[in-house]
């Protein structure tokens, strides 16, 4: 059977096995041809494949799902080359006069490409007693609160909410309209020490904070208001708090790291009806020394500590067990445990969980991925100096140095491969002026990290689409 003599139902289905490339130049045979290589599925099934989650009914101006294919490959391609000028533009944001004390976008992180409709917003606290809210492909000032009586210490952000939380030194909490600015609503903890997390469950935003009296707050995201609170630690603070990738589980540090970490049930926390919020330490012996939740696997939490000077990593799978009808309680399940070989700089390691196998691990300037057996995967030394922070998201992997740059790298194999490219570095402008970067956030179009230095700055890099 020659071409000519193919349906067009045949060539749609000969055309699935293509890649994109070749059925662009099948596009350009004859009419019929191009007939079919525009065929709606044929480039849904190609987005599915590449990226798995995407819906151009959310995006204003995508009509097809061919425009959203090579649009986000487009950006995709320029996010791996990195070329200055080409493929991004790099703004520095200024207005805050102390330090920058938190970071966090309030746009939703999800692919737009309409011409001309990019926006995207982050927002900081500092201890200058402000909040503000930045375009970042503007590099523009959208609003700023009025000073403050404290410093600020913390922020959270509810991107679909347009809400920002922040909390000051002394434990006040407020909730600002993202948009505007507007203050909406104050809650006290009163502690001159605090953490907070944000999550929605089932579409409701929740605020969970804890304070350096060991005490956890639950509050509703929408007016602060209080759901629950528990002493979780009896003789220590709350040093950091982590919600899990459902919202479903907040795993809970104490300041004294000789004391195992807590996991506390959201479920028993956001419902006044429970009598008590659910919560149990984790099996962990020795110091605690970072804790990571695996994305891809919504309950498995990894636990990084140090007994008789060999350091661990745990990783660990939670689950609610009914012991009646009225009763349940929390259990971890060991999933792997393995010794790392060498010695770790305490206070200067960061540890960050992707898919369900896969540990990121840095410590000092030197960045190195193992699976949860302990199978070291991948090791970078890019940086000259320590890392700060790591940023990792489904296709990417940044990291934050005081060597003035971040450090960017993505995925393998469009996210089945739990292997990295080093790909660029995004540097930090002059030396004379800056320290280093102290933090770095990202979103599908855009890298913000914090430079510190006499007043921080934010620096943005837009991805020019």
């Amino acid at each position: 059977m020659s071409a000519e003599t193919l349906t067009l139902d045949c060539i749609i289905h000969l055309f699935s096995y293509l890649e994109p490339p070749d059925l662009l130049r099948a596009a350009q045979v004859n009419k019929t041809w191009n007939e079919a290589a525009e065929t709606s599925s044929l480039w849904r099934n190609m987005c599915l494949r590449r990226w798995a989650f995407c819906n151009i009914s959310v995006i204003p101006g995508m009509q097809t799902w061919k425009k959203y294919y090579l649009h986000r490959s487009n950006l995709e391609h320029k996010k791996i080359s990195g070329r200055p000028s080409v493929d991004y533009t790099c703004k520095a944001m200024r207005g805050h006069t102390g330090t920058i004390t938190g970071m966090a976008y309030l746009s939703e992180n999800e692919h737009t490409f309409a011409t001309g409709n990019v926006k995207s917003v982050v927002c900081t606290t500092s201890s200058d007693g402000t909040v503000r809210a930045w375009n970042v492909q503007e590099g523009t000032q959208i609003w700023s609160s009025p000073q403050q009586e404290n410093g600020l210490q913390n922020i959270a952000t509810f991107p679909s909410d347009k809400l920002v939380a922040t909390i000051d030194c002394h434990g006040i909490i407020k909730l600002w309209h993202g948009e505007t600015g507007e203050e909406l609503a104050t809650f006290s903890v009163s502690s001159s020490s605090c953490s907070v997390v944000a999550y929605t469950i089932n579409s409701k935003p929740f605020l969970t904070v804890g304070t350096g009296g060991g005490k956890l707050y639950t509050l509703a995201a929408a007016d602060l208001s209080q759901i629950s609170s528990t002493q979780l630690f009896q003789n220590c603070g709350i040093d950091s708090l982590l919600c899990s990738p459902d919202g479903l589980w907040i795993v809970a540090r104490p300041t004294d790291n000789a004391l195992p970490p807590k996991v506390v049930y959201t479920h028993s926390a956001t419902n006044s009806v429970d009598d008590e919020v659910l919560s149990s330490p984790l099996p962990i012996r020795g110091q605690c020394l970072d804790t990571c939740w695996l994305p891809a696997e919504p309950a498995r939490v990894a636990v990084l500590h140090n007994e008789e000077m060999n350091f661990h990593i745990v990783s660990l799978d939670i689950h609610i067990e009914k012991k009646s009808k009225y009763k349940m309680s929390i259990t971890a399940r060991q999933v792997a445990d393995f010794t790392l070989a060498a010695q770790l700089r305490i206070g200067e390691t960061i540890m960050k969980g992707f898919g369900k196998q896969t540990i990121l691990l840095a410590t000092g300037p030197e960045l190195k991925l193992y699976t949860l057996s302990g199978t070291e995967l991948m090791a970078f030394k890019d940086h000259h100096n320590s890392i700060t922070s790591i940023w990792v998201d489904p296709f990417h992997v940044v990291t934050s140095s005081m060597d003035l740059s971040l450090r960017v790298y993505s995925w393998k194999n469009d996210n089945k491969s739990s292997l990295l490219n080093g790909r660029y570095h995004l540097l930090g402008g002059s030396h004379r002026w800056s320290n280093g970067f102290r933090s770095v956030a990202c979103d599908d179009v855009s890298i913000v990290g914090v430079v510190a230095g006499n007043g921080d700055i934010l620096r943005a890099y837009s991805f020019n689409l």
